[in-house]
């Protein structure tokens, strides 16, 4: 303890001694101070990312279950080889925000990916560090042994009438969903391909973008093995190109945010054809293919685009589909349309009399984008454009969810913002 003692008196007095003030008169106590106070904060930051890290990135883990599972023949998939025997699809930089969801840049095949894969089930699974978690038990047991094709064919139909509603198109994904699984092209899909692919369709965000796969303005799937599933990496997250590090957003005043996303930006017709590709997903979301879909985050952490300045989605798990917003409101009681909130900022209208949930939004995909698209287009716009713009995003963000507005107003109000946008760039190199 002495010796403990000893070493903090030297550490933090020694640079104060009068020899040195004497050999370095121009340094002052205070000075020296505010440096050791410094050194002390960073190191303290340097653990605290250190533990944080330690805690969200488990990739290691990840790998370990997954290959794991397909070593005993559970799971399969187009990348498990890669991942499990070869080692050629390599995790490299943690991206992951939480434990349960890991999320990896990574190399496939010389090529740059996103490594997706959930392991909270298999962490409650089985509470001891050493052992290998039962996520066959948790997680991969549908379809069970001795269910036939077209028994799988309905379960899967069922399945995704509850998720995406009673839509004429759905046969067409059911089949599109046997292809996908039938990873050696055999002409059948084994116990093994039915789990993996029955396992994926239980991850929102993998849902989403298999249902949405005909869109461009989604990230493509490349391959899964089990319920991991590896997506093409988008070079830009954020509208602006780069985003405040998280660990600065706290101490940047609103001013300093504004600044870098400024300097940052991509010139302006390029932010102009990027908000038209925004423009156009908010398009496809609403009455597509497969039903509507809700983006309950409205966030420039959830947009980008890639190398050619086409908008892109970036993270789909903060979109929810029209039936799983039903289900959350149904007989939900309520005193204010705030406790009608899924998500972030998908909130209905509480009607007050009933105190019961009702299903119209308070504010539509459109207006949310109009929202994140004011700063974005007015910083810097061609002046003879800039009035008619601003005037029409203030528009477009006093849209409300009423089912009323939502087809026809809303149509019109979204096809004029891209008409103005498009006609500025129109016949230039950014078009």
């Amino acid at each position: 303890m002495r010796r403990i003692r000893r070493l903090v008196h030297l550490v933090l007095f020694c640079p104060f001694s009068k020899g040195l003030q004497g050999r370095l008169p121009g340094i002052k106590v205070k000075y020296l101070l505010v440096v050791w106070l410094g050194i002390f904060v960073g190191s303290w930051v340097a653990y605290m990312h250190y533990s944080s890290y330690s805690e969200l990135c488990r990739g290691h883990v990840c790998r370990m279950i997954i290959c794991d599972q397909y070593k005993k023949g559970i799971i399969s998939g187009s990348t498990c080889k890669d991942l499990c025997e070869e080692r050629s699809l390599l995790f490299q930089h943690c991206l992951s925000s939480s434990p349960s969801q890991q999320v990896y840049r990574g190399l496939w095949r010389d090529r740059e990916v996103i490594i997706k894969c959930g392991i909270g089930e298999a962490l409650r699974a089985d509470s001891r560090p050493d052992s290998v978690p039962r996520r066959d038990v948790v997680l991969f047991d549908k379809p069970t042994r001795g269910t036939s094709m077209d028994e799988f064919k309905e379960m899967l139909l069922n399945f995704l009438k509850s998720k995406l509603g009673d839509q004429p198109s759905l046969p067409a994904l059911v089949s599109r969903t046997i292809t996908m699984a039938d990873v050696n092209r055999d002409g059948k899909v084994s116990l093994a391909e039915a789990k993996s692919i029955w396992a994926l369709l239980q991850l929102n965000e993998f849902l989403l973008m298999f249902s949405l796969h005909e869109k461009e303005h989604t990230a493509k799937l490349l391959g899964h093995c089990g319920d991991l599933y590896v997506t093409e990496k988008i070079p830009h997250t954020s509208l602006y190109g780069v985003d405040v590090p998280p660990f600065l957003q706290s101490l940047l005043p609103s001013i300093g945010h504004q600044l870098i996303h400024q300097w940052f930006a991509p010139a302006w017709p390029r932010r102009a054809k990027i908000a038209i590709g925004l423009l156009e997903f908010v398009e496809e979301i609403f009455h597509g293919t497969y039903g509507s879909f809700y983006i309950c985050e409205s966030s420039l952490r959830n947009v980008g685009y890639n190398d050619k300045y086409d908008f892109k989605m970036v993270n789909l798990r903060k979109v929810a589909t029209e039936m799983t917003i039903r289900g959350f409101l149904k007989g939900r009681h309520c005193e204010q349309n705030g406790d009608c909130t899924y998500g972030r900022d998908c909130t209905a209208t509480c009607d007050k009399l009933l105190k019961q949930c009702k299903s119209d939004m308070v504010q539509p995909n459109l207006a949310k984008v109009c929202g994140l698209l004011q700063d974005y287009l007015l910083y810097g716009a061609p002046l003879e454009l800039k009035e008619e713009l601003q005037k029409q995003l203030r528009t477009c963000m006093t849209l409300s969810g009423l089912a009323s507005q939502m087809e026809v107003h809303h149509s019109l109000v979204l096809n004029n913002l891209k008409t103005l946008l498009w006609k500025k760039i129109s016949n230039t190199k950014y078009s």
